[in-house]
């Protein structure tokens, strides 16, 4: 059983995670039943959806669970139940799989606490950590994506948790789109003077800190291109109003792929990422990229190698990166390859088989703890 605090039509890290899962049980024949605040059709590749009642919160869908929810998982008796960035629905999943004995798999994938400060609310973290913690322990296992965010909850006491990065797909994100027709269709349309390119995809939201794409307006003989929506959207165009900023809105599937390979170089500002999947998109496309020397990049990036990781705060720390990166076609050219060569041993499908191991070491943690259940009573 699949329990996703984010699924279709909403596009950001945990539901894109969620997708790429189910593609592999489709592949390998799994069954599956899927649990989700939001979706468009009660089955997505032939997995039944069950949508829960939910109400908005900061930009995002909220789940509100029921007493069904248990009977739920008892119903259709799985052998895991996945859960997948766990909040209020994903903390009681948790919760009535431990009572009815069922492993869980919990995935710590967005860093509630590291929010307070971006939205003002820094005196509720104490209460946050706790609730992450809270909802976390019940869970037979808990995968964090990076080393850092596993020992975040480790010092939080959660128990039983390991590291589980995210997959790229190899085939979609590649070098080679960039001689296509759609790739050079966008270079035209967002370069027309054959201006160089810089990048962003992912989510307009405050915490990504796009605004910061302004500090590099300065650059001359450049174009930039948010690719994405969300709601600093509207502010984002009146503080670009007259730059050479194009808007491409959301993109998907192979348009998405081709507008990474029309890209130059791809920046990144946020300073919170607990991952940065757009990052290895970049990566996979070939691109050399700047991000910050914060979170999840510091894993991802290998600096001077792979991409650059600039100053996470200060003012025009991204700058100097993204000027040698422009003006120098072989440097591009070597720390794009560099990058694409980094990511080769993460495929969705050599990432998702690393999950399926972590599904079966909680069925055997599971079954060790009723063990020792019946030694002891």
């Amino acid at each position: 059983m699949i329990v996703t605090e984010s699924f279709l039509p909403s596009l950001n890290g945990v539901t894109n995670s969620v997708l790429r899962i189910l593609d592999t049980f489709k592949q390998q024949g799994h069954e599956a039943l899927i649990i989700a605040p939001t979706a468009p059709s009660p089955k997505y590749l032939g997995f039944e959806v069950i949508r829960t009642a939910s109400f908005p919160l900061m930009q995002f869908q909220v789940a509100v669970p029921g007493l069904w929810l248990q009977n739920a998982i008892a119903d259709f008796n799985p052998d895991v139940v996945h859960v997948a960035s766990p909040f209020i629905l994903g903390g009681q999943a948790i919760a009535a799989a431990d009572r009815l004995g069922i492993p869980s798999v919990a995935i710590y994938q967005t860093e509630l606490s590291g929010y307070t400060e971006r939205y003002k609310i820094a005196a509720v973290k104490p209460w946050l950590d706790k609730m992450v913690a809270t909802i976390h322990s019940p869970a037979t296992l808990n995968l964090a994506p990076t080393e850092k965010t596993a020992e975040y909850l480790r010092l939080l006491n959660v128990p039983s948790v390991d590291v589980w990065g995210r997959g790229v797909d190899l085939d979609l994100y590649h070098p080679n789109r960039r001689n296509e027709a759609k790739t050079q269709e966008f270079r035209k349309q967002w370069a027309p003077n054959g201006e160089k390119i810089v990048g962003y995809v992912g989510r307009l939201a405050a915490e990504k800190q796009v605004h910061r794409m302004a500090e590099l307006m300065d650059i001359p003989n450049t174009r930039f291109v948010l690719v994405g929506a969300g709601p600093e959207l509207a502010r984002l165009k009146f503080d670009f109003a007259g730059k050479p900023v194009t808007f491409a809105g959301r993109l998907t599937g192979v348009e998405l792929a081709s507008a990474y390979a029309a890209f130059d170089a791809f920046v990144h500002f946020g300073t919170e990422e607990t991952f940065g999947q757009t990052i290895q998109e970049a990566q996979a496309s070939g691109l050399p990229l700047v991000a910050p020397n914060s979170g999840g990049p510091m894993v991802l990036v290998d600096h001077g190698h792979t991409g650059y990781l600039a100053h996470p705060t200060k003012k025009h720390a991204f700058t100097p990166f993204v000027k040698d990166l422009l003006a120098n076609d072989a440097l591009r050219a070597q720390i794009g390859e560099q990058a694409r060569r980094s990511v080769l041993k993460k495929s969705w499908e050599a990432n998702n088989a690393k999950l399926l191991d972590y599904y079966a070491r909680a069925i055997e943690l599971n079954a060790l703890k009723k063990a020792k259940s019946l030694e002891l009573a």
